[in-house]
């Protein structure tokens, strides 16, 4: 099953696979390899010392370096297997309200075109609701049509597509509370109900059938909606 996990250092060997695969000098958004310490990272002491200053940027009783904002990394999983990274930033600057946004991910080559950056970034989106957001930023490049299909089948609102000296962004709004979806005469959208499914944090798919909890939980949810209305 799909996950986000904390970095660890048990996933070392999975991670160094992962980061193989990409090529030479690749970004991999949300991965914070910037933060990486002198040393090659497939040295398990370096690793270690990278995977704690990953784990401490969420820390808000240290302030946040120049420029940057407090942001928690997350993993990307299937059991032992380390398929991408995240970064939720907790709060915008001028830079990421032009660029980059609330969230950063990348998902290793050999794991997509699978429907793992959808799942992941649903998931993200009950972890920026606990952190107080009802709604973030999400952009990607105005020609990356597979993130802006990522981002609009989480239900992503486009606000606008924006050039400035960080390139072209198409900029998304995500509410991390998405509304209850309602029985309208021609049915439920299945769509909408995904969408609401992976707003609470369950591991809903792109594709195929909908997980039965997500359906149990949406009845309660339309009833207890209907009680609180009467």
């Amino acid at each position: 099953m799909l996950e986000l996990i904390t970095p660890t250092t048990r996933l070392h060997t999975s991670w160094q696979e992962a980061y193989e695969e990409w090529p030479a000098g690749a970004q991999q958004d949300g991965a914070g390899l910037r933060l990486a310490p002198d040393g090659t990272l497939d040295r398990p002491d370096v690793f270690a010392a990278w995977v704690e200053r990953l784990r401490g940027q969420g820390d808000t009783t240290v302030p946040a370096a120049p420029g940057r904002v407090h942001a928690t990394y997350l993993w990307i999983v299937d059991g032992d297997t380390y398929l991408g990274a995240a970064e939720l930033r907790h709060e915008l600057n001028d830079f990421l309200r032009e660029a980059d946004g609330h969230i950063g991910y990348s998902v290793r080559p050999s794991a997509r075109r699978k429907g793992v950056a959808i799942r992941a970034l649903g998931k993200l989106l009950p972890r920026a609701r606990d952190l107080g957001l009802d709604r973030v930023l999400v952009t990607c490049d105005e020609d990356d049509l597979a993130s802006a299909r990522t981002i609009e089948r989480n239900g992503g609102a486009l606000e606008d597509v924006r050039t400035s000296v960080y390139g072209t962004k198409r900029r998304y709004w995500l509410s991390t509370r998405p509304a209850l979806p309602v029985m309208r005469p021609g049915g439920l959208s299945t769509n909408d109900l995904r969408v609401w499914g992976r707003a609470q944090g369950f591991d809903v798919p792109d594709r195929g059938r909908l997980p039965c909890e997500v359906r149990t939980a949406w009845a309660r949810a339309t009833e207890e909606a209907g009680e609180c209305a009467e």
